[in-house]
């Protein structure tokens, strides 16, 4: 696939074929993601792979996440949140780890990791793969963030649901418009 083709025609998948990348394509896909901008060249991004019976690990860290959010949380909302975590045969999981005492702001080392994370699901697309990039709530929650390893100021910037074959669905709706998106220069 062209990287025109790519870019114009990736979409957000509703649903994912059974089959998890393959190590040459994960390897493909992950060497694209760390060729994003990267100011300064920190390399910010971290990336954390969850598959098999690891995604039923982490359903049970959302499903505790939002029992911390919500105490009162029906158990046919919590086995919601654990079934989360198997939508796909993959999760990507794609951390910022903020680099302090340079010149570079936060700021710019958090959009280093997502424009990581969105040469990711290009490569992804590109290579077949139905995915999309989900946070919630979980993602803000540091005891979530601990309990993955990460740092409590760590900065998690999404889950990247991934999985190939037949049964993929996409998100339908209208495209994005270039107009609705142009400022004019004031004056």
């Amino acid at each position: 696939m062209e990287l025109l083709e790519a870019l114009n025609t990736r979409a957000t998948a509703k649903t994912y074929g059974a089959d998890a990348p393959t190590q040459e394509h994960l390897a493909i896909a992950l060497q694209a993601a760390v060729r994003a901008p990267d100011h300064g060249r920190l390399r910010p991004w971290r990336f954390m792979l969850i598959q098999g019976d690891q995604r039923r690990t982490l359903g049970e860290l959302l499903a505790a996440s939002a029992k911390r959010r919500v105490p009162g949380l029906s158990d046919g909302d919590l086995q919601r949140e654990r079934d989360k975590a198997m939508r796909a045969p993959m999760i990507i999981l794609v951390a910022c780890r903020v680099v302090p005492g340079t010149k570079v702001p936060a700021i710019e080392q958090i959009l280093a990791a997502g424009a990581a994370t969105q040469n990711l699901l290009l490569a992804l697309h590109s290579l077949g793969y139905a995915a999309a990039w989900k946070t919630g709530e979980a993602a803000y929650d540091s005891e979530v963030k601990k309990s993955l390893g990460l740092a409590v100021d760590d900065h998690l910037i999404g889950f990247v649901y991934v999985g190939g074959g037949a049964g993929a669905t996409f998100a339908t709706g209208k495209a994005a418009s270039v107009q609705d998106a142009m400022l004019d220069f004031p004056g």
